[in-house]
């Protein structure tokens, strides 16, 4: 079982990246908007994993902190969730969103997530509301996987413009994906991410 992984982003692609640990190539699943996600390739992040072996595929799949893990945990283990479908949730929100949702029963927002439909919308909140409270949602990037914790902030307060100027999360986490310079502005980040998105 692996626990963790920390190295080097060595490349990345649709909901993964591939993390170099001492030469060896880690291909981990995560969610489209956690903070290793969002890294430049060359980088160092530390990603919380969970294995999961089938009889045909052994998959790791990686969390910016043990709060995020936590989650994916809860959901995989409601019917009908998958792996697939908890990585889709968790691109879908942030941990306090999600939360929030969960807790006021808002199954529409949680339909917003790709492949998540009305029931299992509905199986999440029945199964998960009474595990949180109303206080304290937020929750903390403890690990956070960016060596530099600053440009991540800028990366962070670009997606929430992004969101607030009508784009989905996810649009707005893979359109910075796709900015390399870690040394911009928020205001910066937010102009190179709209290019990438017209």
């Amino acid at each position: 079982m692996i626990g963790f992984l920390r190295g080097q982003i060595a490349d990345k692609g649709d909901g993964y990246v591939i993390v170099d640990v001492n030469g060896v190539g880690y291909l981990v699943n995560v969610p489209t908007n956690t903070r290793a996600y969002l890294c430049a390739e060359g980088e160092e992040v530390i990603l919380h994993t969970a294995m999961m072996v089938r009889d045909d595929d052994v998959s790791l799949f990686g969390f910016s902190g043990r709060g995020e893990l936590d989650i994916f945990r809860k959901l995989i283990g409601i019917s009908g969730v998958g792996p697939k479908a908890a990585i889709a949730i968790l691109s879908a929100f942030t941990l306090e969103q999600l939360k929030q949702a969960i807790v006021f029963e808002d199954v529409k927002a949680l339909q917003r997530a790709n492949g998540i439909g009305k029931k299992t919308a509905e199986r999440i909140v029945l199964e998960l509301k009474d595990k949180f409270t109303a206080e304290g949602t937020a929750d903390s990037y403890t690990a956070a996987e960016c060596a530099d914790a600053a440009p991540a902030g800028e990366r962070s307060e670009a997606i929430s413009a992004l969101v607030s100027l009508g784009y989905t999360r996810g649009e707005a986490t893979s359109a910075l994906a796709a900015v390399a310079d870690k040394d911009f502005s928020t205001e910066e980040y937010i102009k190179q991410a709209l290019k990438n998105l017209f």
